[in-house]
This record gives structure tokens, C-alpha cells and sequence, in this order.
């Protein structure tokens, strides 16, 4: 091991996309809370931040890389995974819109109906999945040990911020939030797992 230190590699930091990715999510929660923006726009905005997921896991990869950190499999197993979200995003944000335009112009069956609620849900469960499949095909342990610990905050995180408002909920206390919002706390708390893991080990994990 030599005392020269690894040149740091171009290009956008994965922090800057890690950033906009948790202040996104907060901020369209904050302006659904708020009542700024109706119900179907803030479906459609909550989906948004996953796009950051894309370049802050290539500006990580890109980093780990140069520090020759990365090898080309586990490289294959971040290209798989970021190639599954953005398709299941894109699934979710053509199931919305074409559930909208059914809804709004239409009065379709009560099968039509219940069929299109489900698919953006199911896009959701997509992502789940995506990352379900990361943990799966990771062989790097140190790198799988990361990502479940990031999922393991993000569970805690959301399932302590369902179980607390709910309460105040019951109370009359705070508004009535839709359940679909509680997965979009849990995407903000896979941000928070990943600053965690930075502070802790000095990387993010792969999600």
C-alpha cells in the first residue's frame, strides 16, 4: 500500500445527485401536505426522484472505479438494476397517465377500474423488486451489507413515520395521508440509509 493518494475521477459527485434526490422527495411531500398541488400531480412528481437514482449510482460507480474499488460484475449487477428502475418508472408513469385519462374522460367498469388502480401500485412493487434483485445478485458482501442496511433504515424510517402519524391521526390531529405516500417516505429513507452508510464505512452502498 503506497502513501500516494487516489486522484479523485470527474464528473458530478454522487452526494450532488443524493442531495437533489432527498430534497425532491421532501419537497413533494411537503407541497401535497399543503394542498399546493392536487393528488394526481403529486403521484406523478413522487416517481420523479427515482430518476435520480441513475446518475448517482453511474457518478458512484464512476468513482469506485478509478479507486479500482469496483470489478466488472459488480459493475453489471448497478447496470441491471438501474436498467429495472427506469423501467418500472416509466411503467408506473404510463399506468398513471393512462389511468387519469380513463377516470377523467370515461366511466370505465368497476374490473376496468380496479385493473388500472393496480398497475401503477404493482410499478411500485417493481422497484421493490428491482432492489429485492440487487441484494440477490450482489457478490460483493461488503456492498450487499451496505444495500440491506440502507433497506433496513428505510423500513425503520417508514414504518416508525406510518405508526407515529397514524396516531395523530386517530387523534384528529393531523390530516389523513393515502397509504401510497408511505412508500415514498421509504425511498426517502433508503437517502437517509445512504448518508448513514457514508458517515459510517465512507460510502454510500449501491442503492
Amino acid at each position: 500500500m503506497t502513501g500516494a493518494s487516489t486522484p479523485k475521477p470527474a464528473g458530478r459527485s454522487p452526494f450532488l445527485y443524493g442531495g437533489l434526490m432527498l430534497g425532491s422527495i421532501g419537497a413533494v411531500v411537503g407541497l401535497a401536505a399543503s394542498d399546493a398541488i392536487n393528488g394526481s400531480t403529486a403521484l406523478i412528481l413522487m416517481i420523479a426522484p427515482l430518476w435520480l437514482a441513475i446518475p448517482m449510482v453511474r457518478a458512484a460507480n464512476r468513482r469506485a472505479d478509478a479507486s479500482n474499488d469496483a470489478c466488472g460484475s459488480k459493475g453489471e449487477v448497478n447496470r441491471r438494476y438501474v436498467k429495472r428502475v427506469a423501467f418500472f418508472t416509466s411503467l408506473y408513469l404510463a399506468a398513471l397517465a393512462l389511468q387519469n385519462f380513463v377516470f377523467r374522460d370515461y366511466n370505465p367498469s368497476f374490473e376496468l377500474k380496479a385493473f388500472l388502480a393496480l398497475l401503477p401500485g404493482l410499478a411500485i412493487v417493481g422497484v421493490f423488486w428491482a432492489i429485492g434483485r440487487l441484494i440477490i445478485e450482489q457478490s460483493d458482501e461488503f456492498m450487499r451489507m451496505l444495500t440491506i442496511r440502507q433497506s433496513l433504515w428505510a423500513t425503520g424510517f417508514a414504518l416508525s413515520a406510518a405508526s407515529v402519524w397514524g396516531f395523530l391521526e386517530t387523534a384528529d390531529i393531523v390530516i389523513h395521508i393515502d397509504a401510497y405516500w408511505w412508500a415514498v417516505v421509504w425511498f426517502f429513507g433508503l437517502g437517509v440509509g445512504a448518508i448513514i452508510n457514508r458517515i459510517q464505512y465512507g460510502t454510500w452502498g449501491a442503492v
